[in-house]
C-alpha cells in the first residue's frame, strides 16, 4: 500500500509570453496569462513536530521562485531565450527551484526528509499541468 503525507501551498503569477511553432496557432503572439501554482510537498513520514514542512516556509520558497517571473514578458528574461515557456516547462522550472529550496533545508525540515515535490498549474479554470519527482 502506498502512504504520503502532503503539505500543498498556493500562489499566481500573471506573466506575458509567445511560443515559437505552429502547433500554438494564435498563441505564436505574444499574450498574457494568470497562472495559480499549486506546490505540494511530499513525505512518508510526519517530522517529530508531526508535520510535513513548516507551510509559512513553503509558501515563502514558492513566492520566492515566482517573484522574478510575475508581471513579466517570459521572452525577454535570458533564462528562458529561445524556450517556449509552457505551462508544462514552467511546472518544472518551479519545482526545481523548490527542489532547491528543500536540499538547502529552508522548509523547516531537512531536505533528505521529504519524498517529493508536485507542481500543478492550473492556466484556466479547464485546463492545468503537472510536475513531480522525488527531490534529488
Amino acid at each position: 500500500m502506498f502512504e504520503m503525507f502532503a503539505v500543498e501551498v498556493r500562489d499566481h503569477v500573471m506573466i506575458a509570453h509567445s511560443f515559437k511553432g505552429d502547433l500554438f496557432g494564435p498563441a505564436q503572439a505574444l499574450h498574457g496569462a494568470t497562472f495559480v501554482i499549486d506546490a505540494a510537498f511530499m513525505s512518508e513520514k510526519l517530522d517529530e513536530n508531526g508535520v510535513v514542512i513548516d507551510i509559512g516556509r513553503a509558501h515563502e520558497a514558492l513566492k520566492e521562485v515566482l517573484e522574478p517571473l510575475n508581471y513579466k514578458n517570459l521572452d525577454d528574461l535570458p533564462e528562458f531565450e529561445g524556450i517556449n515557456t509552457t505551462t508544462e516547462f514552467l511546472t518544472k522550472y518551479v519545482h526545481d527551484h523548490l527542489a532547491r529550496a528543500a536540499r538547502e533545508n529552508r522548509l523547516g525540515r531537512p531536505g533528505p526528509e521529504l519524498d517529493a515535490i508536485r507542481v500543478t498549474i492550473s492556466e484556466s479554470h479547464v485546463a492545468r499541468a503537472w510536475y513531480e519527482a522525488r527531490i534529488a
